[in-house]
């Protein structure tokens, strides 16, 4: 459940292709909607290493105060999910700046490339040290700063039983993420130890193949105003 404090600011169903018409794609994605569902999974096998793996982005430019809900369901591992937040593009530029080197779903590209952000890896399962030990990882970029971590409570394909609630706050310095209101991590930016900190930017969703994964119900709250 969100926190006091916050009003709706943007809300999509991701029931259909119309919902997504405006997101852009980095990489080689594959997208359906089964039963009302959006499902994204890799049009390349993962022997193609980074280059089988992409990001989908929300083209809309979000507040530097925000919490971001929606329903995450696994359906195929091995595999990685990320949320990438207050993503911008380097010097400050928008993140689809004509300017910047082109992006193609390799993650170096994102951690040392010409952008900034925060990066939510929140299902963690592509290696096999990551299925032997469930974490959420949570970093910064420029860079490949390892900044928080959490335990993992999400289960494995085989028992996953619907959808789960993922709900990231990020208020002033603070980061905090909850899966099923169960509190992950919780991180303060002091923006001294990993350069200032990430303002206002853009969402999107990475994923490594060959997982597959069903997304739905994605919103975007801001600081609710003064009355």
């Amino acid at each position: 459940m969100i926190s006091p404090g916050w009003e709706l600011i943007y809300s999509n169903s991701l029931q259909s292709p119309e919902e997504i018409s405006h997101f852009r794609a980095e990489g080689d994605a594959v997208i359906t909607f089964p039963k009302g569902r959006m499902r994204m999974e890799s049009a390349q096998e993962p022997e193609g290493g980074q280059q089988a793996n992409f990001v989908l982005w929300c083209p809309e430019t979000f507040p530097a105060d925000i919490a971001v809900a929606w329903e995450f369901r696994p359906i195929r591992e091995p595999g990685l999910a990320i949320l990438f937040f207050s993503a911008s593009g380097a010097n400050g530029v928008d993140l689809f700046d004509s300017s910047l080197a082109p992006r193609t779903g390799e993650y170096e590209q994102y951690h040392h490339g010409e952008m900034d952000a925060y990066h939510l890896s929140y299902y963690r399962r592509r290696w096999p040290e990551e299925r032997h030990f469930h974490t959420c990882n949570l970093r910064k970029s420029y860079g490949f700063h390892l900044v928080a971590q959490g335990a993992d409570p999400l289960p494995g394909v085989a028992d996953c039983n619907g959808f789960y609630r993922m709900l990231l706050e990020k208020r002033g310095s603070r980061i905090v993420f909850s899966i099923n209101e169960l509190p992950v991590l919780d991180w303060d930016d002091d923006g001294t130890a990993f350069g200032q900190a990430h303002e206002a930017g853009k969402i999107g969703f990475r994923q490594m193949s060959p997982f597959i994964a069903e997304y739905a119900n994605f919103k975007v709250y801001g600081l609710a105003k003064p009355d």
